[in-house]
């Protein structure tokens, strides 16, 4: 078994490599140009992998406002041609998606699942959906995957920390933090994720399921309990969205239902259980 993981530097890239079975090759952007077209084909060529792993994305949500061009060019059509090649080559492929690509309905309070209508709210849910339509209809039985509120020991590869991170970070500085309470969704440890993800991949699923840990809560709840589990004392006050006046809008409700995923027998320990687990494994490394 020979696995391609693509934006292997990333925070679930990094957690997802050293599990996946067999000969794991990883790729991060300095390895290789995923806006090149004829650079994928080439590598995937070359590399003749039985697996692909499609962990890279543009994730600057509010950068994406203004730089469509540039979210697309990796989100989608990025996507398209790993599919494209992967398909030629019958090569299959895992892909990344995210809850961003709900949040139109804005009186939604139920976990969305798997065949719920998506409407996105920003250039980057708009981008990240285009991204895993393309996979799904270019071949049926890759696999894409839509997760939420990535955080993970490694960091993120592109934009540097995550919010646990960010949190405890201004929290040491004396800052004031204002963190919105009318978002909910499930924070996710990027560990539980890719230990779900190589467990599905081995069932030999195809289509679209959700992994998230279980549970959910607001950016302010999930920022409250980052500091009573480390011990922080931090001038934390909620707000509104409103209040924080990002340039991109994001889902009000986004959390995921994991039902399709726990009809195979798999599950992720909810999100407080996993925010533990994090703040050790940070202590350790």
């Amino acid at each position: 078994m020979r696995t391609v993981v693509f934006g292997s530097q990333g925070q679930l890239g990094r957690d997802l490599c050293p599990l996946l079975p067999g000969e794991v090759i990883p790729l991060s952007r300095t390895d290789i140009d995923l806006t090149a077209e004829d650079e994928i084909l080439g590598k995937l060529t070359s590399l003749k992998p039985n697996l692909v792993v499609n962990c890279a994305a543009y994730n600057f949500v509010d950068k994406a406002e203004s730089e469509p061009q540039s979210a697309f060019a990796v989100n989608a059509w990025a996507a398209r041609t790993i599919a494209e090649s992967c398909r030629n080559l019958g090569i299959k492929i895992v892909h990344f998606s995210t809850d961003y690509v709900f949040g139109l309905d804005e009186t939604r309070c139920e976990p969305w699942l798997e065949t719920d209508a998506p409407g996105p709210v920003s250039v980057y849910g708009l981008s990240k959906l285009a991204g895993e339509y393309l996979v799904r209809s270019i071949c049926p039985d890759n696999l894409v995957i839509r997760t939420c509120g990535l955080y993970g020991v490694w960091g993120t590869g592109g934009k540097g920390g995550n919010f646990v991170e960010t949190m405890l970070k201004l929290a040491a500085q004396g800052k004031p933090l204002r963190v919105v309470d009318d978002q909910r969704c499930t924070p996710s440890y990027t560990a539980d994720v890719a230990a779900a993800t190589v467990r599905l991949i081995n069932t030999g699923a195809s289509g679209l399921f959700h992994i998230t840990n279980a549970g959910d809560c607001s950016w302010y709840q999930f920022a409250s309990e980052i500091f009573r589990i480390a011990g922080v004392s931090a001038d934390l006050m909620p707000i509104k969205s409103k209040e924080f006046n990002a340039v991109a809008r994001r889902p009000a409700y986004s959390v995921l239902n994991n039902g399709k995923l726990a009809s195979l027998g798999l599950r992720c320990r909810s999100w407080n259980e996993a925010i533990h687990a994090y703040l050790a494994a940070r202590e350790e490394q």
